[in-house]
């Protein structure tokens, strides 16, 4: 008797260090099945336009103090579905994202749900729209969670933490198997502070924030609506989330539909055009990642981070109107 429970403990100590050795594989967000690389063709002249968007518009606020490293833009024009054409200013500069990684958790949700990994609950479903559609911080804690299998807690000595990490990198994985790089998304957002096991993740000093690039994020937003992510049923559940209504009735004015792209669209009264878009702030930083379709046309995605300059309103809606201008030409 004394020796079978020693096998058996045996055996369980063999799988527990094989499924640790194996990246505990059966709860990985695997990459879409016959996934590519979408096509991205760098344009000199959508990257001159930007350039000049840019300088324009900090120029229009000279007593804002603006620096030009404090802005970062990339616009994928995705009328051609085929070839993509890439524009950037600074496309490859690390920032903080606030809440636009939650797009990227939202992503990776829909596929741990397509492969099964994952079951649908109310519950689930109204932490994702929660998440995207109104920006909830305590949603999204929730959703990482689950497709992560980690959970905020005490801090954890050195080897359990690291066991704990690994898992806590999965959306890192999955981005990295699709070709995406010079990221960080892994951590939950605050309203206030992480505190415990998610400081420690952090690295006490913010060594392992969340960091993207506008590049990375516009990519994410084109391959989510051009349908490279899903099944058109993902595809559809995604953009009914990203959908923004700048002319819907609000309360508030500074909201993802109207306090940041979507105000081009206001201001401009272009009541056909149609907005998705996930917005991110905090006191430093005001980002928002957008996809736009025109009733002439245009269909492109544009991607605006901005640094130390949180309540300029302005900014990202007079470059996503140059865009729009520039686009409208070609």
């Amino acid at each position: 008797m004394v020796r079978s429970v020693r096998i058996v403990s045996s055996i369980l100590l063999v799988c527990f260090f094989a499924a640790l050795t194996l990246g505990q594989s059966s709860g990985e967000i695997a990459v879409p099945r016959g996934y590519k690389a979408p096509l991205i063709e760098r344009s000199e002249s959508l990257r001159v336009l930007l350039e000049k968007a840019v300088s324009e518009s900090l120029a229009s606020f000279p007593d804002k103090g603006w620096k030009q490293e404090e802005i970062s833009v990339t616009v994928i024009d995705v009328r051609d579905p085929d070839k993509w054409q890439l524009g950037e200013v600074r496309g490859e500069q690390q920032m903080y994202p606030a809440s636009v990684p939650k797009m990227f958790y939202m992503v990776a949700l829909q596929q741990q749900l397509e492969d099964g990994k994952i079951k649908l609950t109310p519950e689930l479903s109204r932490g994702e729209k929660d998440m995207i559609v109104d920006s909830s911080n305590e949603a999204t804690q929730y959703v990482l969670d689950v497709i992560t299998e980690t959970s905020s807690g005490a801090e954890m000595p050195e080897k359990q933490f690291q066991e704990w990490q690994y898992e806590r990198n999965r959306v890192n994985r999955y981005l990295t198997a699709m070709g995406y790089r010079n990221i960080n998304v892994n951590q939950k957002t605050f309203c206030e502070d992480a505190y415990g096991i998610e400081q420690q993740s952090r690295g006490y000093k913010g060594q392992n924030r969340n960091m993207l690039t506008t590049n990375a994020t516009a990519r994410m937003m084109a391959e989510i609506v051009t349908g490279r992510l899903g099944t058109p049923e993902r595809t559809r559940a995604m953009m009914g989330l990203l959908k923004r209504d700048p002319f819907a009735p609000t309360k508030d004015p500074d909201d993802q539909a109207n306090g940041f792209t979507g105000k081009i669209l206001i201001d401009r009264k272009m009541t056909d055009a149609k907005l998705w878009s996930k917005a991110g702030w905090t006191s430093k930083a005001r980002h928002d990642a957008a996809y736009i379709e025109t009733s002439d046309g245009l269909k492109f995605v544009i991607v605006v981070f901005t640094e130390n300059h949180a309540g300029e309103k302005e900014v990202i809606p007079m470059v996503a109107g140059k865009v729009i201008d520039g686009l409208s030409k070609n």
